[in-house]
């Protein structure tokens, strides 16, 4: 069986990425199941010339090595700054709605993980199941959609003891 794994960002802050290892986080949810692709999305950082867009940035470069390093590929939405200066991603559940409806259409897997509780991915969830693909609903436990659990085939659920394994240790400063 082959499988597809689909992250999304609203699950992950830029400060626990950099020692989690998302290789063996992804093939301890697909188990013995071959990975054809695993995705992270995420709105693009831009800067404006302020500290706080600047470290966000960086970040996110940092972000997208270590996807890399994991052979994790990216799809961009992007950022948009509200008028108190809060950050909002906007397209990102749109890359994600097509690529499910993309592999459900082109045949490209079997099964599709899908570690994200937004629910505007219901109706391409929906369709990607009459098509023959089975969606997996990862959940964290303390953020558990009824509605995606509902909509999906199955649901794994996540726990911080679960994802300890996954953390790496830090490296000391030389």
């Amino acid at each position: 069986m082959v499988a597809t794994f689909i992250l999304s960002s609203e699950t992950w802050t830029y400060t626990t990425f950099s020692h989690f290892d998302f290789s063996q986080f992804a093939q301890s949810l697909i188990g013995q199941r071959r990975l054809i692709k695993a995705t992270y999305y995420v709105g693009a950082v831009r800067t404006d010339g302020t500290a706080k867009t600047q470290q966000m940035f960086n970040h996110q470069r940092q972000l997208f090595a270590h996807l890399r390093k994991h052979r994790y590929t990216y799809s961009l939405g992007y950022l948009l700054k509200d008028r108190k200066g809060v950050f909002h991603e906007k397209g990102v559940d749109v890359n994600i709605a097509v690529d499910l409806l993309v592999a459900s259409y082109e045949h490209l897997c079997e099964r599709i993980y899908l570690v994200s509780s937004d629910t505007d991915l219901i109706p391409a969830i929906t369709k990607a199941q009459e098509k023959g693909i089975t969606v997996i609903y990862v959940a964290f436990s303390h953020h558990v959609s009824k509605a995606l659990v509902a909509a999906c085939k199955e649901t794994q659920t996540l726990t911080k003891e679960t994802l300890v394994p996954f953390l790496q240790p830090q490296e000391q400063a030389a």
